[in-house]
């Protein structure tokens, strides 16, 4: 081939060559917002499953609003358990609200589009409320272990300084898991499908969709997801073996039943928090639907569960609850009755704080 043809048919292939570079480029930039696809296998469905979701959403808004209420407005509630679950009851306001509003806008019939920063925004606070709900989880097991197993110093060791120092390190620590996770999810560029089979962004949804090898995110993900869960699982596991040698050594009949009656409600919230994480991100062969179905599980239901855990099984937050709505329907009310039944009622009222107050003892510590 003479040298003049051979130069031109070079140039025609680095032409060739640049010319689909380019146009992987330009397939790589085009990915700009996904589709979500919802819940597998619920096609017809949407209707039924937004009023259920729907319903559950604002149920758990309401139960989780009225605990923090009732711990921020009670000086009795002002201690350290009490610190940790207006922690947790803050966060379950938000947890379900990273997919629920997304899902029920597509369950109601309206676009399932969701754009590039939408979904990336959505995989980093589901996995930062996650991983901080989690590390709390811990935390709240290590203030019962104090609690029952060191009743005496239990003041002195979880002391104000200690509580904002976990706080503040649990948040810290969600923050840079979460931010790992999606640094690692987005990096790979999406030129492809934009379909999600899923109805949020999440990992496993997710990585599929990527025009590049994602071996190494998805082994580094799910490392780093499995690690954390395990490493929680332990810690807690560790409290509650002290924890449960220490109630059976209470003599008293009554001590243990209020022990075991608190122990048993954060291991419920517990197991409503983990076992859906266990079942989705160490199956075997992935279950679309039963991922879906542990996934709503996990981070619609379970905040529901906890509102109903920590406020029907705690007289503490019962009591104050009571007070709250109390001191309002008197507020509301005051302006409509004469001079004499108002005296009446506020008398009725300190009569009820003081008869509310006498239950008050050292139940603080063990519930």
């Amino acid at each position: 081939m003479p040298a003049g043809k051979a130069n031109k048919h070079q140039i025609l292939q680095l032409c060739k060559i640049g010319a689909d570079y380019l146009s992987k480029v330009k397939n790589y930039s085009e990915v700009t917002e996904f589709i979500l696809l919802g819940i597998p296998h619920t096609e017809g469905l949407e209707k039924v499953l937004f009023g259920i979701f729907l319903f559950i959403y604002i149920f758990t808004l309401l139960g989780n609003f009225l605990i923090l209420v009732a711990i921020i407005s009670s000086s009795r509630l002002h201690t350290p358990m009490y610190f940790f679950l207006g922690l947790l009851s803050t966060f379950d306001l938000f947890f379900p609200s990273v997919s629920s509003p997304k899902m029920l806008v597509f369950l109601s019939g309206n676009s399932r589009v969701i754009s590039y920063k939408g979904c990336a925004s959505q995989l980093f606070f589901y996995h930062f409320m996650g991983c901080t709900e989690g590390i709390l989880y811990s935390v709240m097991s290590y203030d019962r272990f104090v609690a029952i197993c060191h009743p005496l110093r239990y003041t002195v060791i979880m002391n104000p300084r200690l509580c904002v120092f976990l706080a503040a390190c649990t948040t810290l620590i969600g923050c840079i898991h979460a931010t790992i996770l999606t640094s690692l999810t987005f990096q790979l560029p999406y030129c492809g499908p934009n379909e999600v089979d899923y109805y949020f962004c999440d990992i496993p949804a997710i990585i599929p969709l990527a025009c590049a090898d994602n071996s190494l995110v998805q082994r580094v993900g799910f490392t780093n997801v499995g690690l954390l869960t395990v490493t929680l699982l332990f810690t807690i596991l560790v409290s509650y073996t002290h924890i449960g040698i220490a109630i059976l050594r209470i003599r008293s009949a009554e001590g243990r039943s209020k022990a075991f009656s608190t122990c048993s409600a954060h291991l419920a919230a517990i197991i409503c928090a983990f076992g859906p994480i266990i079942i989705i991100y160490f199956q075997s062969t992935p279950n679309p639907l039963l991922g879906a179905v542990v996934q709503i599980l996990n981070n619609i239901v379970s905040p529901m569960l906890n509102s109903l855990i920590y406020s029907l099984r705690n007289k503490e937050v019962k009591r104050a609850l009571k007070r709250v709505l109390l001191k309002r329907y008197l507020s509301v009310s005051v302006e409509h009755v004469s001079p004499w039944t108002c005296k009446f009622t506020q008398f009725h009222s300190a009569f009820i704080e003081k008869r509310m107050g006498s239950h008050q003892s050292s139940d603080n510590i063990v519930q």
